[in-house]
């Protein structure tokens, strides 16, 4: 896939545990073009979070490649990850990670002020994304006051307020039933494509996996095409 937007090449990932070293990621090799729709599919411990979270610059390889628009991740340091992130990625989680004393604009607005994007064009980038994702009355309630699938579109609104070219989401429906669960995945896809994003999501649900353009099986850290 020579015009690939993400390249990955021999990722190893490993831990130190106090008896012994786990072996999460066994030489992965991937190619994802812009504006896929990928899933990766495995059992809890397979790797697929650990994935993401090297994908994403969460976290560094012990050996390896990420090579996402030409820029190699996995040589970058701390902070070079930081900023990348900053520009280029967003993330939704299981659980959605939403600040209990803000409210739903608030929480969606925050990545963009951290951006140092002036207040003023934050709220209004805010309130377009939460209107988009269905949310339009109730911008003013905190996490508390919004259902599962509310809050993950709260979460989903936050991830995109930077504008990324990448979206990761890690078992983004584990928490919802299956119809929230539904409604969150057909949102994912529709931002994807009209906003030409690439989505890259984990799940351990084959329903989910499913709706993807094409789906990669974790196995034991390694990469299994299905």
């Amino acid at each position: 896939m020579n015009d690939a937007f993400i390249s990955v090449r021999g990722l190893t990932k490993s831990y130190v545990m106090v008896r012994r070293t786990l072996e999460v990621l066994c030489g992965v090799d991937l190619e994802v073009a812009r504006g896929e729709f990928l899933a990766l599919r495995g059992a809890s411990g397979a790797g697929k979070s650990t994935l993401l979270h090297l994908l994403g610059g969460l976290d560094r390889p012990n050996a390896g490649d990420i090579l996402i628009a030409g820029e190699n991740l996995a040589r970058y340091s701390e902070a070079e990850r930081t900023l990348f992130r900053r520009r280029r990625v967003g993330f939704v989680f299981q659980s959605y990670h939403l600040l209990p004393e803000l409210d739903a604009l608030e929480n969606v607005c925050l990545p963009a002020r951290v951006g140092r994007l002036p207040a003023a064009a934050a709220a209004e980038r805010g309130r377009e994304l939460l209107a988009r994702v269905g949310l339009a009355d109730r911008m003013d309630h905190h996490p508390s006051e919004l259902s599962g699938g509310e809050q993950q579109r709260v979460a989903i609104a936050r991830a995109l307020i930077n504008g990324p070219e990448l979206l990761l989401a890690d078992e983004p429906t584990g928490n919802l039933d299956s119809r929230s669960g539904g409604g969150i995945i057909d949102l994912l896809q529709s931002l994807g494509a009209e906003r030409q994003m690439t989505l890259i999501i984990a799940t351990h649900d084959a329903r989910v996996a499913t709706q993807a353009r094409r789906v990669i099986e974790l196995i034991d850290g390694r990469m299994v095409q299905t």
